[in-house]
C-alpha cells in the first residue's frame, strides 16, 4: 500500500509540473516573439573575464549587434556574460535565458532587464534558443555547449527547422571534434557528407560576420519552427 501511495504522489506531482512547464513556454514565446532577429551565442560559463576567448566573444557580440541583430545568451557568467556585454556595449538588444541551478548560475548584469527570462527546465530553455535565433555562434565550452551545438546540428540534419548558420569559433579548440566527426561518424556512414555543410569553423570576428552576412543575403528572418 505504501508503494502505491508514493506512486500516486509522484503522478500528482508530474501533473502539476505540466502547468509550470506550460507557463515557461508561454512566457518565453510571448517575450521572445516581440524581440526581433537574434543570434544565439553559446560557450562556457567558466571562462574568466581576462581570458582571450572572453574578449573575443565581446568583440564578436559587438559586431553582431552593430549589424542589427539582437544577442541571445544563456544569461549566466563566462562566455554568456561576454555575449551580453558586447551587445550592451554596442547598444544592441541583450537577451538572457537564465537557468535556475542549485550551485552555479546567476544572471549577469549585461542583460536588458525586460529581456531576462528564468527557466527551471533545460528543454524549455533550449526551445527558446533555437526557435527565436537566426543563427548560432558557438564559442569554446563544455558539456552544455556541446549539447547546444549538437541540438542545433540535429535539427538541421533532420529538417525539423529552417536552415540557419552554425559558426564554431576557434579552430584549435574544435578541430579535434571535427576530425572525429569526419574520421568516425562519416567513415562509419552514420552521417552523410553533406551534413558537414551545416556548420563552419572560424577564428575571427570578420569571419563570423562574413558567414552571417552571406547567409542572410538570400534568406529571410523568421522563427525556425
Amino acid at each position: 500500500m505504501k508503494a502505491n501511495k508514493n506512486w500516486n504522489e509522484i503522478k500528482t506531482n508530474d501533473s502539476w509540473a505540466l502547468f509550470k512547464i506550460m507557463s515557461e513556454f508561454v512566457e518565453g514565446y510571448e517575450k521572445m516573439s516581440a524581440i526581433g532577429p537574434c543570434i544565439s551565442i553559446f560557450g562556457s560559463a567558466r571562462t574568466p573575464e581576462d581570458h582571450p576567448t572572453y574578449k573575443l566573444t565581446v568583440a564578436i557580440s559587438e559586431a553582431i549587434a552593430r549589424s542589427g541583430y539582437g544577442i541571445i545568451s544563456g544569461g549566466g557568467p563566462g562566455i554568456m556574460e561576454a555575449a551580453n556585454r558586447g551587445a550592451q556595449n554596442a547598444g544592441g538588444t541583450s537577451v538572457g535565458l537564465n537557468i535556475n541551478l542549485p550551485f552555479e548560475q546567476q544572471s549577469n548584469p549585461y542583460i536588458d532587464q525586460d529581456k531576462l527570462i528564468d527557466f527551471q527546465y533545460f528543454f524549455v530553455r533550449k526551445v527558446m534558443f533555437v526557435k527565436y535565433a537566426q543563427g548560432f555562434v558557438v564559442m569554446p565550452g563544455g558539456v552544455g555547449t556541446l549539447d547546444e551545438f549538437f541540438e542545433a546540428f540535429t535539427l538541421l540534419q533532420t529538417s525539423k527547422v529552417a536552415k540557419y548558420p552554425i559558426i564554431l569559433v576557434g579552430t584549435s579548440y574544435w578541430n579535434g571534434l571535427i576530425d572525429w566527426i569526419k574520421s568516425t561518424l562519416l567513415a562509419e556512414k552514420n552521417i552523410s557528407p553533406e551534413d558537414l555543410d551545416f556548420f563552419v569553423v572560424v577564428d575571427t570576428v570578420e569571419e563570423v560576420m562574413d558567414n552571417l552576412n552571406q547567409f542572410y543575403i538570400k534568406e529571410n528572418f523568421k522563427p525556425n519552427f
